[in-house]
């Protein structure tokens, strides 16, 4: 059985929701940032990164949210959660999530974890400045050139839409308004209202 690793209010929701899409059999294991968990030894044996999400297999552990993402989407080929007969296509959908790892979710993180990156308490400070405008200029990209609709890659809801979804949930505390975007923000309350979703947030113990 799968087992994910996670700590609510972080990016491990969307595996997290990909897992109930996919009808797999996984269980939980929830980890407290505040006792630091994440940062004990017998969590780092699994992952050295000291980061969720965690997803065990039975071949071993995969850290990184794309990564999981698309291990969950071509362990369960009939969820059809992404173009798998289509290279270009499924490349796409690794571009788009590759975008929010690497791009708007460090952009995110250098409100809450500046020290990733400095030790100086005013360039922390500029940095936290920073969130608001970087963030915003992200989902502003996505909003005009990335989100196709009405899921993100088109027609079809895909590995894609748990991750936007994910990251959309921090808008209001990064200081950006969602209403900014409205096919994003229209995106947020349909993903919502998704059985799939709402089963996740419950078992996390984050209904909305």
């Amino acid at each position: 059985m799968l087992k994910l690793f996670y700590a609510p209010g972080t990016c491990a929701l969307a595996s997290h929701i990909a897992l109930v899409d996919a009808g797999a059999a996984y269980e939980t294991v929830r980890l407290d940032f505040a006792a630091a968990d994440q940062r004990k030894p017998e969590y780092l044996a699994l992952n050295p990164k000291g980061r969720v999400p965690l997803l065990v297999t039975d071949r071993g552990p995969l850290s990184e949210t794309p990564a999981i993402l698309a291990f969950i989407a071509q362990s369960f080929p009939a969820a059809r959660l992404a173009p798998l007969d289509d290279a270009f296509a499924f490349a796409r959908a690794q571009a788009f999530n590759s975008y929010l790892c690497a791009t708007v979710h460090v952009a995110h993180a250098h409100r809450l974890r500046g020290y990733r990156w400095a030790d100086d308490p005013a360039a922390i400070a500029a940095m936290q400045r920073k969130v608001p405008q970087s963030v915003a200029e992200g989902f502003a990209l996505i909003e005009q050139s990335m989100f196709e609709g009405p899921w993100v890659m088109g027609e079809a809801y895909g590995i894609c839409d748990p991750y936007l979804f994910t990251i959309a949930l921090w808008l209001e505390g990064d200081g950006v308004d969602p209403a900014r975007f409205p096919r994003i923000h229209d995106h947020r309350r349909r993903m919502a209202a998704r059985p799939a979703v709402q089963r996740a947030l419950a078992e996390q113990g984050t209904p909305r």
